[in-house]
């Protein structure tokens, strides 16, 4: 009973993580705590699962990660890798985007890039967004460190009592796959879309401009006072007094003579300015000024505003900020701006004040598309001392001379005192979130061994595949994989495959190695549908993307993978 008990918890966690009911936090946690209460996991076996050693290196590397992305070599490649015929312009930023993500975090180097993409002419970005997050994917895949999902299945790997996976274990296959498949994903780039980059006119258009006439009724008068902020469909934004922007407006902000309201939202409600006497519309003055203060941004992965409206997150408090425009893949969103839940991916058109760059919750939030804002970057001496120190532990790693935990806790202890990264950084850049789900998901995996949910799932593996060998069932393992990495996330994918897949194993007697590969490799082939990856959602909206460019780039791009990831993995891992 208990068993049927579990494999339909695990029926409801996909429910829910397909559907985007829950954050997948919550769905895990909300799991393994069930299975505690259950019996099926003890608190001392949940809470050893939340310090697993490949979780504590994965949590490492990737607050180190947040020094490395602030050194200037990403953006100094960025501003030099889009040059030469179309063709070039994409294999330089394939071949680049894969090397550096084979050691960083793939999220960060698609980042760096793809400000300097939307922003150029010179190829349109549409052609090149889809293959820059595809090769980070290939690149990330051939090392331990390359993405969270291998260091994912190596704290899978070790909890279970299997073998250390090393730095460059998963090269052996995953440098000829990632070859084969840049060559497809090459003659598929031809075929994207092109869409240029929005010029400034277009950005305009989310906006309508009123003068305000010296004799205005409305002349000395606050916002609220006016009415203007109860208007239905459009938003006061900004105020254009004197050469200067007032932005965002206060309830309490007197109207002057002169003054020009821009006002964003439903620009098909400007019936609702009319009433208002003196209000002069399509005042001309404000666009140049405008064009100064707009900044684009992507909502990415990290974000807090996931799910949420605007409305409910004081946008304009958190950012001071107003939002111009939502823009979701092709699709120009329209409506009450502020009652839309936004989706990680999402373009937001902002119209910033001063400060904008001084709120330390922009980096957490977005990736920077357009304007005039720049990341803080590392002094020069910072930057090679910060990148020397990863090659070295990476180096020292992969010859096993020194462990990787060990390395980069000693790196994380050099930057701190270098002052490189800061404790308040690290509390607000932390990645809570990933640590919970991995945690949780491998107390759930325990929870499956100890119910006999895996055994089961093991037996109906080899009783689908007993007429056809080893081999079928680790085609079938990889194939489970990449459908769970395509419907919910990778990690989650990886979390939810790798019992099944270790209990597949040792059912058919097999050695375990080529099954945990073909997960973590299975793990990364999401290469149909955006919503599976984060790169995907990054790219999507600035690309002006539909789900289609994904599928007809992707389909052939994943076969090429998958064939070559079955037919190599068993020759370098056999059974």
């Amino acid at each position: 009973m208990m068993t049927w008990t579990v494999l339909l918890s695990i029926a409801g966690l996909l429910v829910m993580l397909i559907s985007g009911w829950v954050r997948p936090a919550a769905a895990f946690v909300s799991l393994a705590g069930g299975y505690l209460l259950l019996g099926l996991v003890d608190t001392a076996i949940l809470l050893q699962q939340y310090t697993n050693p490949a979780l504590a290196t994965l949590l490492l590397l990737l607050l180190i990660s947040l020094a490395l992305e602030r050194t200037p070599l990403l953006d100094w490649l960025s501003l030099r890798i889009v040059k030469g015929g179309e063709r070039t312009a994409t294999a330089r930023l394939m071949g680049t985007s894969a090397v550096l993500s084979a050691f960083l975090n793939n999220t960060a180097v698609v980042a760096a890039f793809l400000g300097a993409i939307s922003r150029q002419s010179h190829v349109a970005p549409s052609r090149l967004l889809i293959p820059l997050s595809y090769a980070s994917i290939l690149g990330g895949m051939t090392t331990l460190v390359g993405t969270s999902t291998n260091l994912v299945v190596s704290s899978f790997a070790l909890s279970s009592g299997g073998p250390e996976l090393g730095m460059f274990q998963f090269s052996l296959v995953g440098v000829p796959v990632a070859l084969l498949s840049f060559v497809v994903l090459l003659w598929r780039a031809q075929r994207l879309p092109q869409h240029q980059p929005e010029n400034i006119t277009e950005k305009l258009s989310y906006f309508l401009a009123a003068d305000l006439e010296p004799g205005s009724e409305l002349v000395g008068k606050s916002i609220e006072a006016n009415h203007l902020r109860s208007l239905e469909g459009l938003y006061l934004l900004e105020i254009e007094r004197e050469g200067r922007l007032i932005s965002p407006v206060g309830p309490e902000e007197i109207l002057k003579p002169a003054d020009t309201l821009i006002f964003t939202g439903e620009v098909s409600k400007v019936q609702a300015l009319q009433r208002f006497r003196g209000l002069k519309l399509f005042g001309h003055k404000a666009d140049d000024l405008l064009a100064t203060n707009l900044v684009e941004v992507v909502v990415s992965h990290e974000s807090e505003l996931a799910g949420q409206t605007l409305q409910e997150v004081d946008f304009r408090s958190m950012f001071n900020a107003g939002v111009v425009g939502i823009r979701r893949g092709n699709k120009r969103l329209e409506g009450q701006l502020g009652q839309i839940p936004l989706r990680v991916g999402d373009c937001l058109l902002l119209a910033v004040g001063s400060d904008f760059r001084q709120h330390r919750n922009i980096e957490r939030n977005f990736h920077l598309l357009s304007g005039s804002l720049t990341r803080p970057q590392l002094s020069r001496l910072k930057s090679a001392l910060t990148l020397a120190g990863f090659a070295s532990v990476i180096g020292m790693a992969a010859l096993e001379l020194l462990p990787l935990f060990h390395g980069l806790l000693l790196l994380m202890g050099g930057l701190l005192l270098g002052r490189v990264l800061s404790p308040a950084e690290l509390r607000r850049r932390f990645p809570f979130e990933l640590w919970m789900v991995i945690g949780s998901a491998l107390a759930i995996a325990q929870g499956l061994e100890n119910s006999g949910a895996a055994a089961l799932l093991a037996q109906g593996m080899q009783s689908l595949f007993s007429g056809h060998g080893v081999f079928a069932a680790f085609v079938g393992c990889y194939l489970l994989t990449m459908l769970l990495t395509e419907t919910v996330t990778n990690n989650a994918a990886a979390a939810l495959a790798f019992p099944v897949a270790w209990s597949t194993a040792q059912a058919f007697g097999s050695d375990p190695m080529p099954f945990i590969m073909a997960v973590a490799y299975g793990a990364s082939a999401c290469f149909l549908i955006p919503y599976g990856y984060q790169t995907h959602l990054m790219v999507f909206s600035p690309g002006r993307y539909h789900i289609s460019d994904f599928i007809k780039t992707g389909l052939p791009v994943s076969l090429t993978y998958s064939v070559a990831v079955l037919a190599l993995t068993p020759l370098v891992f056999p059974f």
